[in-house]
């Protein structure tokens, strides 16, 4: 790992824009916000910059519906304000990674528009149409991950068209090689104004079955969980040619240097390393989201991280997402005292972390009321807790009105913590979790093992999970109490330790032959063998 890639060594952080930074007073975050606070991230110590989409959308699902892959949605700015935000970026020393939703667009895509004006129309075969079936319903079972049926039918061409998600976001048709050409070369006109990579959304769904076979019940679903779960989702998602489609894409990125694609998948973890492709020529990383979905249990969490490593293929590099826009907040899933633990954790694993904006100021979901009820999700499927409004709220900047954010009320609702919950105070505090985030940040640029070394599990019992970090001649130990008890740990098999960092921001020097961990503590420990 001597000449590691910069998306090996670094750590990605994820904006998700219209909840960033507002620069032009309508509640909104934008472009030029993101580039007035790209001081944080550089203070932070983080590499690069993902921004969720900014293309031209109508905003049926807050830009996961695109009108216009090669246009920015003006509410957010201009190409002009994208080329001046990757500049300043690329000066100061970040990465900048778009989001690419190349599943679907928007219904007002002129694509779609063209394809769905008649069943000759050259465009037709852009996108997903079917004959209704013989009762004239819907042409098979599949669902909406947003609920419902995934067909929609068109009453002016008597077909139904497929949509994965919202019934304005119709599916393209992957498996047709214009369309093919056409998305590989919106991939080339971010490259080409310097993008340094893509997150690839819903990568998993890019190819359907050929035949539109019906998906297979699944025998373990309860009418309380979302509807997406009814069926098994074998024919509709995660087909065999869809890896010659990330190969494909893959393809166009190593034309240009060192530029990164990074899948979205949300599948069983011996399904996601497969997207790393025959010979590592899929997505450099295919989000592990395993973080996100194992209860928070030390010996669940050791057992996850063994077998993770050992499904990966040689020379895979691993990655780990400890929070996003889909999912619940860490602080608010295993609370304030442990999303500090989480932090260490995730920032002392080997392989590339994703940081949710936020996350390093511990910010939790925020309860929204019913009538500022944003997410289509939560609308679709009401009463089962599935809106993603909780997690994508403003950043908290500052202790003034609106938090730093914004002049105006912004587009979602403030948590009720803000004023002691925000950057300004807690820059103060040496003892604040964003202290913990800047601290961890630095010991893993200072310290190579941390970033590239090797990683081995430490067997321990309770609730306390361990493991080393090895590169060259450096020794690295990490501990973990992920209880709320204190732990006396043994410390005499690795010879002498010097406490290095604990989350708890008030100790360091020798340990000697134990240590004690408090409730809810990390410690990260050198080893002088």
């Amino acid at each position: 790992m001597q000449d590691a890639f910069w998306w090996q060594r670094g750590i990605v952080y994820q904006v998700y824009p219209r909840s960033f930074q507002d620069s032009d007073g309508d509640g909104i975050g934008d472009l030029e916000g993101i580039r007035q606070r790209l001081d944080h991230l550089v203070w932070l110590g983080v590499d690069a910059v993902w921004i969720s989409p900014i293309f031209v959308s109508p905003m049926a699902d807050f830009g996961y519906d695109v009108a216009d892959y090669c246009a920015i949605e003006p509410m957010f700015g201009s190409l002009e304000d994208f080329d001046r935000l990757v500049a300043e970026a690329h000066a100061k020393g970040l990465k900048v990674i778009l989001d690419f939703v190349p599943n679907h667009t928007s219904e007002q895509h002129a694509w779609f528009r063209e394809s769905r004006s008649s069943r000759d129309n050259p465009k037709r075969d852009w996108y997903i149409w079917r004959d209704p079936a013989p009762d004239g319903g819907p042409p098979n079972n599949w669902i909406s991950n947003f609920g419902g049926s995934a067909w929609q039918r068109d009453e002016a061409t008597g077909q139904y068209y497929y949509h994965a998600f919202l019934v304005q976001q119709p599916d393209l048709n992957w498996r047709n090689p214009q369309v093919r050409a056409a998305m590989y070369d919106v991939l080339r006109f971010w490259l080409d104004r310097g993008v340094d990579g893509f997150r690839v959304d819903v990568i998993w769904h890019l190819i359907k079955d050929v035949d539109f076979r019906d998906n297979p019940d699944n025998a373990g679903y309860q009418p309380s969980q979302p509807m997406i779960g009814r069926f098994q989702q074998t024919y509709s998602a995660d087909r065999p040619e869809v890896h010659e489609v990330v190969r494909n894409m893959r393809a166009v990125l190593e034309d240009y240097d060192e530029r990164v694609l990074i899948g979205e998948i949300y599948l069983p973890v011996e399904r996601v390393v497969a997207y790393y492709g025959e010979g590592l020529s899929g997505a450099h990383l295919p989000f592990n989201f395993q973080l996100l979905e194992t209860p928070w249990d030390a010996r669940l969490l050791a057992r996850m991280i063994e077998r993770y490593e050992g499904l990966l293929p040689p020379g895979g590099w691993p990655n780990w997402v400890l929070g996003n826009h889909d999912r619940q907040r860490i602080a608010a899933r295993v609370g304030e005292a442990q999303a500090r633990v989480a932090a260490m954790l995730l920032l002392t694993l080997r392989g590339t972390p994703t940081v949710y904006y936020g996350d390093e100021i511990g910010m939790p979901d925020v309860a929204i009321p019913p009538e500022r009820v944003q997410d289509p999700w939560g609308v679709n499927e009401p009463g089962l807790g599935l809106g993603r409004d909780p997690v994508r709220t403003p950043m908290q900047w500052a202790g003034d009105n609106f938090a730093g954010f914004s002049t105006v009320e912004p587009w979602l609702p403030l948590s009720d913590d803000w004023r002691e919950k925000n950057v300004e105070r807690l820059k103060e505090d040496r003892h604040s979790i964003l202290s913990l985030y800047r601290n961890l940040i630095s010991l893993r640029r200072a310290h190579r093992a941390l970033s590239v070394g090797d990683y081995a599990a430490v067997a321990r019992d309770g609730n306390v999970l361990a493991y080393e970090r090895r590169f060259e001649g450096e020794h690295l130990l990490v501990i973990l109490n992920l209880g709320h008890e204190k732990q006396l740990e043994d410390l005499s098999m690795f010879g002498d330790a010097t406490i290095l960092l604990s989350t708890h921001l008030d100790r360091e020097g020798a340990s000697g032959s134990s240590v004690v961990l408090r409730p809810s503590e990390g410690l990260l420990l050198r080893v002088d063998s």
